[in-house]
């Protein structure tokens, strides 16, 4: 496939240690497999709290709310310069970066790791730890995203076992040390940076099918299994996990970022597929957040409390996931439109007739160009939609036709549709490559990528506004949306070292964040929720 360069431009940290080898062999082998790069979503603990500050049983929800705060606010009280600050970064342009910045140097201050929290760590992780450099840069500078920061982390553990992780984060508590949770590293919105320095705590390593329950339609996992590699162990028993982001992405990092997919349209995100957590809090207590019944009211929805918390109140230690059937049959159909309203329009009309559709996804024509170029193919370079409809063999093709008379009635055309899984496979496979097929077009150039969300009624909307400022724009955009839930991404490429590139990339994100806000919209519906936002926005 076309995607060759830009994964040797995402992998290009070379030279890497013995252990980093060892370590990362078999993660690396599954990945090429997908021929893809990452994308999910491990977050930030920045630690820092007091021996009182944890109460877990008078005072739970302020007590968690300000651990999060603190974990956000955290500050080293030495100043000195980074000890473990990459060479080839200029403290000049260090600034904070996020979702409105394209400056990409986060700041941060540097304390020295003691060599007291070193030993621990080693008597802890025996030989599953390292402060190898280029180990360390590795795991400091997110592959997928254009930001930096001013430090990497000091040290890297790799945990087996949820006791492992408690005692970690008790060693890191005692000597104020701050942590980062690190998963899958898809993330393509910097999480996994570490400004403060400290502890980058990877838990690849645990990622074990504790225990599945075929009649009550649940499984316990580790969060270092990834969500492609759990559907592999499930499908001989007709069973799948439905969420599907990007290749690569864990199953904690998931949870971490209350994460959803194409196939949330039918089956809702992370928080309505997580039944029970499992959770290591900032002062290294393992908490249970709830059994394995599906309904209960006893108490605070603990559960729904860390979904989506980035890292900021814990560390996902063990995820109870809802399961679904496979189901019988599926068809997947694509067509065309002139203008990307009237997709957006038949999209809309699609969930308004009632149909259960589990994949509702928009291209307008310059993704389609862009996938056209990665891959060689002849698509029609105009807005596409793109659906899945599942069920029976004769629900299935009753979907499809009547989605057929509502895309004839809103100027749709080149309707066509497929039953065969090897061609299925194909198309599935156009869309979730689509952000790497971007740089094809601009192989030199970063991605800032959008992920605004409004009501279902005012997708058209939102997305002829943006694609009216995006099309004047003098970068290259591309919009590819989830169409069945009112949520859509925007790629934007730029070259982070031209000012005039970074500022037209500031203003066209800030120009949909605005709008979506004024539709009662949100400027995050699933891919981070950071510092960077509370203060940008």
């Amino acid at each position: 496939m076309g995607f060759s360069f830009w994964l040797a431009r995402l992998r290009s940290c070379s030279n890497k240690s013995a252990f980093s080898k060892a370590f990362r062999d078999s993660f690396y082998h599954y990945k090429s497999q997908l021929n893809t790069c990452q994308k999910n979503l491990p977050s930030t603990i920045a630690e820092k709290t007091k021996s009182h500050a944890f109460s877990w049983s008078s005072c739970l929800l302020p007590l968690a709310f300000a651990v999060s705060a603190g974990s956000l606010t955290f500050q080293s009280h030495n100043n000195h310069p980074s000890l473990c600050e990459p060479s080839n970064l200029d403290s000049r342009k260090v600034t904070i970066g996020g979702k409105a910045s394209t400056e990409f140097v986060v700041k941060g201050t540097h304390k020295e790791v003691p060599q007291e929290l070193i030993d621990e760590l080693k008597a802890i992780c025996q030989d599953n730890m390292t402060l190898d450099y280029d180990e360390r840069f590795y795991h400091g500078k997110p592959q997928n995203s254009f930001h930096k920061a001013v430090n990497i982390p000091d040290v890297v553990v790799f945990p087996r076992s949820e006791e492992e992780v408690s005692q970690i984060v008790k060693s890191c508590n005692k000597h104020k040390v701050p942590i980062v949770p690190y998963g899958g590293a898809t993330s393509i919105e910097g999480h996994t940076l570490s400004p403060n320095g400290g502890v980058c705590i990877d838990m690849t390593l645990m990622k074990r099918v504790k225990a599945l329950h075929i009649r009550d339609m649940d499984v316990v996992v580790e969060p270092g299994i990834g969500w492609m590699e759990l559907n592999e162990y499930l499908e001989p028993y007709g069973l799948f996990f439905p969420l599907d982001p990007g290749p690569g992405a864990t199953i904690g990092g998931m949870c971490a970022t209350r994460c959803s997919g194409s196939l949330a349209v039918r089956y809702g995100t992370m928080r309505d597929n997580v039944i029970s957590l499992k959770v290591v809090l900032a002062n290294g207590i393992i908490v249970k957040t709830a059994s394995r019944a599906r309904k209960s009211a006893a108490g605070y929805d603990l559960t729904r409390l860390m979904i989506g918390s980035e890292g900021t109140l814990g560390v996902v230690t063990e995820v109870t996931l809802r399961l679904q059937k496979i189901p019988e049959h599926s068809v997947v159909a694509m067509c065309n439109f002139p203008t990307i309203k009237d997709a957006a329009d038949v999209a809309i009309d699609t969930m308004l007739s009632g149909i259960q559709v589990s994949r509702v996804e928009l291209l307008d024509e310059v993704q389609v160009r862009a996938v056209n170029i990665a891959n060689g193919k002849n698509l029609p370079e105009v807005p596409t939609l793109m659906f899945e409809f599942i069920g029976t063999e004769a629900y299935s093709h009753e979907q499809t036709q009547i989605v057929q008379r509502i895309v004839s009635e809103h100027n749709g055309s080149d309707f066509v549709f497929t039953e065969d899984p090897e061609a299925k496979k194909e198309l599935w496979k156009i869309r979730k490559e689509a952000l790497w097929a971007c740089f094809a077009m601009e192989p030199n150039f970063e991605a800032m990528i959008s992920d605004v969300c409004v009501p279902l009624s005012n997708l058209a909307e939102l997305i002829s506004r943006s694609k009216q400022e995006l099309d004047a724009s003098s970068l290259v955009c591309t919009v590819i949306a989830h169409a069945g839930d009112g949520n859509f991404h925007t790629v934007i490429l730029f070259d982070p070292n031209e000012e005039e590139h970074r500022r037209e990339a500031e203003r066209l994100n800030q120009f949909m964040v605005y709008t979506a806000l004024s539709m009662e919209g949100s400027y995050s519906s699933w891919h981070y929720v950071s510092l960077f936002q509370i203060m940008n926005y």
